[in-house]
This record gives structure tokens, sequence and C-alpha cells, in this order.
């Protein structure tokens, strides 16, 4: 009971926080909002949001448990990527690009991590969905571990059609990587194991996910051949 009182208590508060940021971007005051965000922040992790956003996700962590029970640190973290989101949309709106940037990842990144290491729950709903970081990054600019992450995201998820999506934007951002094509053959034999209704239903039909994995064995073994010295 103590526990449940002390999460809500908290989330209350912060969700205060995150409307009187909202607002204040609704109006375009990019300075006040931003005020506020680095004060929360300050209050989660004692560090600004240009900071958070060098930091590792380890890290991160071990800042939002430092000092007291580890009863709410999903919450915490879920709290954590939502003012990221926020912060992004700021240094955006004002023509900070590299900064949102920078936030954005990092969100996404506490995000994809969060869902990985807790399995399937239901996010409150102010924290941004997957789908929302993405809208607002630069695909082309979208690093590889961002991609793996994902792909392992939408695999867990039994998307398959958008696990494959990410895997060949991988391949094509490092074509001549050989380890991506072994990840790739490796990704579609696990898929193997799956039913066909499981594989309809994640849109990826047995058909295509054979021709799928044929076009990396046949680039792998070409690939190979190139590489490999007379």
């Amino acid at each position: 009971m103590i526990r449940r009182d002390y999460i809500l208590r908290m989330l209350e508060e912060f969700f205060e926080v995150l409307s009187r940021i909202r607002a204040l971007q609704k109006g375009q005051k990019w300075g006040e909002a931003n005020q506020v965000a680095q004060k929360e922040f300050q209050e989660l992790v004692g560090a600004d949001s240009e900071t958070v956003s060098q930091l590792s996700e380890t890290e991160l962590l071990a800042r939002l448990i430092k000092g007291e029970p580890t009863l709410a640190v999903r919450e915490k973290v879920l709290m954590l990527t939502a003012l990221l989101k926020e912060a992004g949309d700021i240094a955006c709106g004002s023509g900070n690009a590299e900064k949102s940037r920078a936030c954005y990842l990092k969100g996404l990144h506490l995000l994809l991590d969060i869902l990985a290491r807790e399995g399937a729950f239901e996010c409150p709903e102010f924290v941004p969905r997957v789908e929302a970081f993405l809208a607002v990054l630069d695909d082309s600019g979208v690093p590889l571990t961002t991609r793996a992450m994902l792909m392992q995201h939408y695999e867990r998820l039994a998307d398959f059609a958008k696990a494959e999506d990410a895997l060949f934007a991988m391949i094509e951002s490092q074509p001549d990587n050989l380890d991506l094509l072994d990840f790739g053959i490796g990704f579609y034999r696990r898929l193997e194991h799956q039913s066909d209704a499981a594989l309809v239903a994640g849109n990826l039909p047995r058909g295509e996910l054979q021709a799928g994995l044929a076009q990396l064995v046949a680039r792998r073994s070409r690939d190979t051949a190139v590489q490999s010295p007379n």
C-alpha cells in the first residue's frame, strides 16, 4: 500500500510538471519550458538534459536508484523517457537540431531498454511510444545500435515485418559488414521455427521469410568471395 501511494504521488507530481512544460511549448515559450524541464532533470537524476543525453543507460539507472529504494525504478525510467522527449521538442522548437536529436535518441534507448528488461507491460499515457520517437528522428541518422535495439524490440513483439525493415536498414547502412549479414541470417533462422499463422500475423509470411533468407545467404556467399584474398 505504501509503495502504491508513493508511486501514485510521484507520478501525479510529474504529470503536473509535464503539463506545465507542454503548455509553455504550446505558447512557444521555449526558454521558460526549458527552465522547467531542466529543473525536473535535476530532481530526477541530478544533471541537465545535455549531460543526461551523453550518459549510458546503465549510468542513468544508477543515478535514478541512488539514495533511495528501488521500488519505483521502472516508473522513474519512464518519467525520464518522457522528459527527454519534451527536452527534444523544446530544443527543436528553439532551433537546436543537434541537442534535439541527442535527447530523442537517449529517450528512445531508455524506452527500448526498459521494454526489453521488463517485458510486456502497459505504459502510462504520458510515456511517448517508440513510434513517437521515430517520427521525430531523421531516419538516415539513426545509429546502428539503435536500429539493432529496434529490430530486437519488434521481434519480441512478433512484428516480424518491422523487424525485417530494421534489419535491412542496418545492412544498407553498412553494406560490406559480413557480421550484419550473419546477424540477419540468424534472424531468419529463428523465424523459421515460428508457425505459419504467427508469421502471417507478423506480416512476414513464410514465402517472404524464405526469400529474405535466400537473399542474405547469397549475398553472404558473394561478399565472402569478393573480400577473400586470392
